[in-house]
């Protein structure tokens, strides 16, 4: 008779999540998890010593200062991404009268690529958010897509012990204050990270749309189609997946980014307008290395005056960052990875280490080279669960200062 019956249902039996759901919280909570408890840790020390010091309160809303101290967050870049979600562009080039120095033009917002203010105004029409929350919310879940495709990149290399080190990794690097805050750099390094993954995976449309995504975001993501355009290309002379994919996925890659440069430019009414707003209102140009060599070579000495925009702390932090890199680099290609995390972190340095700017920006314009967290994940794996959370812990407190402060308060973010 049973076996005619209905079968009863408790009540909120159907409530209960699936299996898939299930074996999907057991793989990626604990990820999640580690990242948010170090991430929290750090930015409750970066507030702490905002809190403390106060320095913000004596500073321009727009320039590092507000009256709490969570506004920083959103000064400085996060100042332009909220005046963009607000009131859009107005690309042009205005030069500022009579000048002869480094600054010729007055900045504006063209600058400032697309994608993170589009999503700023999106969230905050669903939500009710302002632009401060709609991008600080943004900005959150981007940062956990971040940790979550760094932790699927190094399970691939070291298993699950390393690929949860690498997430841990992303959250106290030098530069993950901004992962936190009214920036686009959690959103690029997702897609970006991501994009390589699935270039690994021989998804290549899937590739190919985050990439042109990741074009729309920053500037550097010229680096990652190189590294897509290399990927694909290898492919083909493989013949490992056909013909159509890979060339779909290298038309798609670079659409994003140009469209953004020919649109500016034609705004402006000139096809390098971009560049030359770059250049112009922010010093920031590509000088093949010459501003970094000379940092590196003043700083290690003690010397602070004899390079553009000195700021002492910071710029030591940035010297340490360069180095670093340098060593993790040879190590990072002992590991044999696929060409695509190769030539997107060599690029990625290139560009950044070529380029005439604010060096004490640098350690969080590296933090694309998401590959680099690689070979110190997979030396961690070595280590007990315990002892590597703890280890961890102490850098995630300590990010606070060489990762918060010293890039928002000591430096200019």
């Amino acid at each position: 008779m049973t076996a005619i019956l209905p079968r009863l249902r408790t009540p909120g039996a159907d409530a209960r999540p699936g299996p898939g759901l299930r074996a999907a919280a057991r793989r990626h909570g604990p990820v999640l998890a580690l990242y948010g408890t170090l991430k929290l840790a750090g930015f409750c020390s970066f507030m702490y010593l905002l809190s403390s010091a106060g320095d913000y309160r004596t500073k321009d809303p727009r320039f590092g200062g507000g009256a709490h101290a969570w506004d920083v967050l959103a000064t400085w870049d996060g100042w332009w991404y909220r005046q963009i979600a607000l009131h859009g562009y107005d690309p042009k080039l205005v030069h500022v009268p009579g000048a002869t120095g480094l600054i010729t033009l007055e900045g504006n917002s063209a600058a400032f690529f697309p994608l993170y203010p589009a999503l700023m105004r999106m969230t905050s029409a669903v939500t009710g958010l302002g632009p401060y929350g709609a991008g600080m919310l943004v900005s959150v879940l981007a940062s956990f897509a971040a940790a979550l495709g760094i932790y699927a990149v190094a399970e691939r290399f070291g298993g699950r012990r390393a690929g949860l080190a690498a997430a841990g990794l992303w959250a106290v690097w030098p530069g993950s204050g901004v992962e936190w805050a009214v920036y686009s750099d959690s959103l690029y390094v997702a897609l970006a990270v991501w994009a390589c993954h699935a270039v690994m995976t021989r998804r290549w449309l899937t590739a190919g749309v985050l990439t042109f995504t990741a074009g729309l975001n920053r500037p550097t993501a010229a680096a990652l189609v190189a590294a897509l355009a290399v990927a694909a290309l290898l492919a083909l002379r493989r013949r490992e997946d056909g013909a159509l994919r890979p060339l779909l996925a290298l038309a798609l890659a670079p659409l994003g980014l140009l469209g953004y440069l020919l649109w500016v430019g034609d705004r402006m009414g000139d096809l390098g307008g971009y560049f030359e707003l770059q250049s112009g209102a922010w010093a920031h140009k590509f000088d093949y290395g010459r501003q970094t060599l000379d940092v590196l070579t003043s700083v290690p000495v003690g010397h602070f005056g004899g390079y553009l925009f000195s700021y002492p702390f910071a710029d030591v932090i940035g010297v340490a960052v360069v180095l670093l890199a340098a060593a993790l680099l040879p190590l990072l290609i002992r590991l044999r990875p696929p060409a695509v995390l190769v030539v997107h972190t060599v690029l990625t340095l290139a560009l950044v280490l070529g380029s005439q700017q604010i060096f004490a920006n640098v350690s969080r314009y590296l933090l694309p080279c998401f590959p680099l967290f690689l070979p110190l994940a997979v030396a961690m794996r070595r280590l007990s669960l315990p002892v590597q959370c703890t280890l961890l812990g102490i850098a995630a407190l300590a990010s606070g200062s060489y990762a918060g402060y010293a890039l928002f308060e000591l430096g200019v973010p």
